[in-house]
């Protein structure tokens, strides 16, 4: 019986110089294969049971890329174990690989790094973020690249290993409320607790800023030509920060006109000297 169970496996299904293949390969590769996607499956339930719905389906999207590559190797292997000469189907496809490699390199490690930011959750939609000096909302993460919105209502389509290798602000990380400021110099003899008190009259009479956290008045400097105050508040939305910032500059400069509070500008001593 058992010499009849090793000459079944061991039948020929493909006989030639440098491929032989029996019923026992084709048997070691379904076992192979099988015990392959149950793994996968796993992996996939515990890498997403914790991930929102719109993030869970972008991840399984990469995935079923990602267990089509697992399963190539795991026939590779297969084969390999059940004595297959796989070295002349290799040898004969390395340089096709290494060009592809090089060829798919950013787009792989774009895919990677979007995997990445849905895994860890470290960017969502709607977040506000700074990068390259350019500060937009998020509009969607995809595989490869975020879409994100800039204050001037430019779309940037921004590669997802960007965020990964390069310094990302997120100003929505911890909450969603920004804390700004807004700078002024006053001249020298002005009165500095009438100046608090204006510029924190002025932060409360502006829509857009919040009462909680209060806003808050700091003297920075004795500067050469004034002294230096800065205003800080709190707004719900950092895409409307620069719209804001213009509104407290445009009523602190009325208050301090109808304060009497000048506003300096710089001035130098010029002495000639004549020979």
């Amino acid at each position: 019986m058992l010499e009849k169970i090793k000459e079944i496996i061991n039948f020929k299904l493909l006989d030639t110089d440098s491929i032989d293949i029996t019923l026992g390969t084709v048997v070691l590769l379904l076992i192979v294969l099988v015990f392959t996607s149950v793994i996968l499956k796993v992996i996939r339930v515990v890498a997403t049971r914790k991930l929102p719905v719109e993030d869970k389906n972008k991840f399984i999207s990469f995935f079923q890329f990602i267990r089509y590559i697992v399963f190539i190797f795991a026939v590779i292997f297969a084969l390999d174990v059940s004595g297959v000469n796989m070295s002349v189907l290799l040898t004969a496809s390395a340089a096709l690989l290494v060009g592809l490699g090089f060829a798919l390199q950013q787009l792989f490690q774009d895919i990677i790094s979007g995997v990445l930011i849905i895994l860890d959750q470290s960017l969502h939609v709607g977040d506000i973020v700074e990068v390259d000096d350019k500060v937009g909302k998020v509009l969607e993460i995809k595989l490869r690249t975020t879409r994100v919105v800039t204050r001037n209502d430019r779309v940037m389509v921004i590669p997802n290993h960007k965020f990964m290798m390069d310094t990302l602000f997120n100003w929505t990380q911890n909450n969603f409320t920004n804390r700004e400021q807004v700078n002024v110099g006053v001249a020298y003899g002005s009165n500095v607790e009438l100046v608090r008190d204006l510029l924190l009259e002025c932060a409360k009479n502006v829509e857009d800023v919040l009462d909680n956290p209060e806003p808050s008045v700091l003297f920075e400097d004795f500067a050469d030509s004034s002294l230096n105050f800065s205003l800080y508040f709190y707004v719900s939305d950092g895409m409307k920060s620069p719209k804001i910032k213009s509104d407290l500059r445009f009523k602190i400069d009325a208050i301090f006109r109808q304060n009497k509070i000048a506003i300096p500008f710089p001035q130098r001593d010029i002495h000639i000297i004549n020979q």
